[in-house]
């Protein structure tokens, strides 16, 4: 929970430079592949400076097949990427490929332009370069999450973004989770993730620190990808093998559904309503599962609020133990697809 005390500060004070892993990118990048050829893609949160989306689809533009690879960056960047001279600008970066054959990318090579406004994603020069992309890839800004996933779908883009596992829980958010608009990605399932950071951030928790090279970073646990990509993995049957019985999967006092506590331990032969832990979606099939909702919607806080006499927190599923309530997690909702 240390790096998460440290995103969770950061997203506070709207500080959400948090640079991407290369081997964090290859390793769900490459469920894709195919996906990117011929394709204009745009990186719109991005310092190429310091991004390794920038690194990875410069560095691999003709493996790719790609058409255009697109860069926007905040202003207080740099302007020529390859020295230290500081503007307060924000810029934009267009890259056709390498002309020498030689895969690497130079300064004479990447279009390079000056954005009059600060960079903003959602201002109306970086929407403008958003209607040219086919595929969206990019860290965005944690405090903006919920924006910034309801603008690539507004504007009807593929993408394949980071965020936190919590996200799904949100508003915005879980209607395309269950529509089976947006899913988890390939990659990561567990764990948590090393970001680089500015040299301003404080490092105050355990977990973050200053590397070989001297960089700062920070590592952040229930770190996704999200995106609307499709791959073989997420169409693989789970396997299951417990066997339903009454005292293991204990009934929700206010909301008619068993609880499975780890999706490990779904059993394999019930097929009513069943809540199980949102990290169920990193191994959802939408041909095996159907989701029905989630606890924040469906949990019927009235019957809890009558025996309790007062509510802790928001909406939650209830089951009885040891004769009094327990609040749970934040649960969604599934049913067997027979």
């Amino acid at each position: 929970m240390a790096g998460n005390k440290n995103l969770n500060d950061a997203i506070k004070a709207k500080k959400d430079e948090f640079y991407t892993q290369l081997s964090d990118i290859e390793k769900e990048l490459k469920y894709y592949k195919d996906a990117f050829n011929g394709k204009v893609v745009l990186c719109n949160c991005d310092d190429p400076r310091v991004s390794n989306f920038f690194h990875y689809f410069a560095y691999n533009f003709e493996r790719l097949g790609l058409k255009k690879l697109i860069t926007t960056c905040y202003k207080n960047q740099n302007m020529d990427l390859f020295t230290e001279n500081k503007l307060e600008q924000a810029i934009s970066l267009e890259y056709f490929g390498t002309k020498n054959g030689n895969s690497i990318p130079s300064v004479e090579e990447i279009g390079i332009k000056e954005l009059k406004g600060n960079g903003d994603f959602r201002s109306e020069e970086c929407v403008a370069l958003l209607k040219q992309a086919d595929i969206v890839v990019t860290n965005p800004p944690f405090s903006l999450f919920r924006e910034y996933v309801a603008q690539l779908i507004q504007y009807q883009k593929k993408f394949v973004i980071m965020g936190k596992i919590t996200s799904v829980s949100m508003k915005e958010i879980f209607p395309l989770i269950k529509n089976n608009k947006v899913w988890l990605g390939a990659s990561i399932h567990s764990g948590d993730r090393k970001f680089f950071v500015p040299d301003d951030y404080e490092l105050y928790a355990s977990g973050c620190g200053i590397d070989e090279n001297g960089k700062r970073y920070i590592r952040v646990k229930g770190i996704r990808w999200f995106t609307n990509l499709d791959n073989k993995d997420r169409h693989e049957e789970m396997i299951l093998y417990k066997k339903y019985n009454e005292e293991d999967y204990p009934k929700y006092v206010n909301y008619d559904a068993i609880e499975v506590d780890k999706t490990a331990d779904i059993p394999c032969d019930y097929y009513g309503e069943m809540g199980v832990p949102i990290t169920f979606l990193d191994k959802y099939n939408p041909q095996q599962f159907e989701i029905i909702g989630h606890s924040l919607e469906l949990a019927d806080m009235n019957i809890v609020k009558k025996e309790l006499g007062k509510l802790n927190g928001g909406p939650r599923f209830y089951i009885r133990q040891n004769g009094t309530l327990k609040r749970l997690f934040e649960r969604i909702i599934i049913k067997r697809k027979v």
